[in-house]
Parts: C-alpha cells; sequence; structure tokens
C-alpha cells in the first residue's frame, strides 16, 4: 500500500473545495493504492484511515482537504463476508459526520493525541460482525 499526495489550487475568482474560510488556499489530495483488497474488512479501515491522514496533512499545511482516490489491485469478498455485507447493502445510507481538529494549524505531524479530534454527527447502525480471515 502506498499513498501518493499533491496540491491543487482553484483557477483565479473560483473558490475552493469547503467553506467560504478555504477561499484562497489548495486543496490537498490523497491517491492511495492498495494491492489487496479485502471489501469487507480492510477497505472501510484503509477509507478511514487515509481520509483522516489527508485531513491531518491538510490541517498541518494550512491547506483545505480535498479528494480521496483509492486504486485497487485484487478486490475480493470473503465467502464469510457474503451474508454480513448484504445486510449493509440493505442499510439506508446516513449523513456522514463532520470532523474537526482543535488543535492549532501548522506545527508537526507528530504528537497527535485524541483529543484533538472531534467527530460532530456521527450516527452509525448497529455492528455488523465479519470473522478475519487467516
Amino acid at each position: 500500500m502506498f499513498a501518493q499526495f499533491y496540491v491543487s489550487f482553484p483557477m483565479q475568482g473560483q473558490a475552493s473545495e469547503g467553506s467560504i474560510e478555504n477561499k484562497a488556499k489548495g486543496n490537498l489530495h490523497c491517491q492511495m493504492y492498495q494491492r489487496s483488497c479485502d471489501m469487507g474488512l480492510g477497505v472501510p479501515f484503509n477509507i478511514v484511515s487515509y481520509a483522516l491522514l489527508t485531513h491531518m496533512l491538510a490541517h498541518v499545511c494550512d491547506l483545505a482537504p480535498g479528494s480521496l482516490t483509492l486504486v485497487m489491485g485484487d478486490a475480493h469478498v470473503y465467502i464469510d463476508h457474503i451474508d454480513a455485507l448484504h445486510t449493509q447493502l440493505e442499510r439506508e445510507p446516513r449523513t456522514f459526520p463532520e470532523l474537526e481538529i482543535t488543535c492549532d494549524k501548522g506545527g508537526s505531524i507528530d504528537g497527535w493525541k485524541a483529543e484533538d479530534f472531534v467527530i460532530k454527527g456521527y450516527d452509525p447502525h448497529k455492528a455488523i460482525a465479519m470473522k478475519m480471515a487467516v
């Protein structure tokens, strides 16, 4: 697995993605390549992980978080996960939560604490159990 980050800037006279305060900022984008993709357990974890990393790096660099693009090699579903994934597909999607990073912009990418993150509006469905494939 590896990730590549790049910054894009809005064209003159156009607003950047996100809120008004991000109007003049560049956007930090992440493209992540994953060779082997367990669609039931691994991919959802990696989406959240790399989205968070993108937000953290954007915060440190005083940029607006941009897109997250996943490139998948061997995407697969294990037989033991089929029923659980059918259950997940039947669920009605809920509104995405919002992430607030409370520490000062700039600084170091090191030294983050759980208290530096506030998740607003998180309304998850009940957990669906899936066994780890070994």
